[in-house]
């Protein structure tokens, strides 16, 4: 398997797993779990613009953030359409690449000021990486407030998207 499609089942995966959660998140309720609510809307709102950041960075074009979260907090359905929109971006994006390019390697400034240099490679690796670290986040909150988080894991996806893996040889 090659670089480019790992990174490409990776971003399905991170696409299917954001819709797993935002469909679960939905179910906890907005006036009894008014806090867990918020901070699992705040920590989802994080990855996107982390994910916006570094698209910006990928597409060799400025971003509007000065920070890693907004100060604003957007509804839970904003930032789910939000999301699937970053994700088929990621996913039309890789399919483009060619392989050559996840190698090559791009600077670019932090929000906190401070240079940055990695590979296209890299930080395809971080923004799947970072996601799936802080929707976990969200599932814990979940998992306390009574909602039972998704099995948001690569097997499980693999698996559904390929039913015949399933299938013995």
């Amino acid at each position: 398997m090659s670089s480019s499609t790992l990174l490409l089942s990776l971003f399905k995966y991170k696409a299917w797993a954001n819709a797993e959660l935002f469909a679960e998140l939905d179910k906890l309720d907005a006036q009894a779990r008014q806090a867990e609510r918020h901070l699992a809307i705040r920590l989802l709102n994080h990855i996107h613009v982390v994910d916006r950041i570094f698209a910006a960075h990928l597409a060799g074009q400025p971003h509007a953030y000065t920070a890693t979260n907004t100060p604003e907090t957007p509804t839970l359905a904003e930032l789910r359409d939000a999301v699937a929109q970053t994700d088929r971006w990621y996913v039309a994006y890789i399919e483009g690449l060619a392989p050559r390019q996840l190698e090559e390697t791009l600077q670019f400034v932090f929000t906190d000021g401070a240079n940055g240099l990695m590979s296209r490679e890299e930080m395809l690796a971080h923004v799947a990486t970072h996601g799936g670290y802080h929707r976990g986040a969200v599932g814990r909150i979940m998992a306390q407030a009574d909602v039972p988080p998704p099995r948001d894991i690569f097997t499980v996806y693999l698996h559904r998207a390929e039913p015949g893996r399933r299938e013995r040889g």
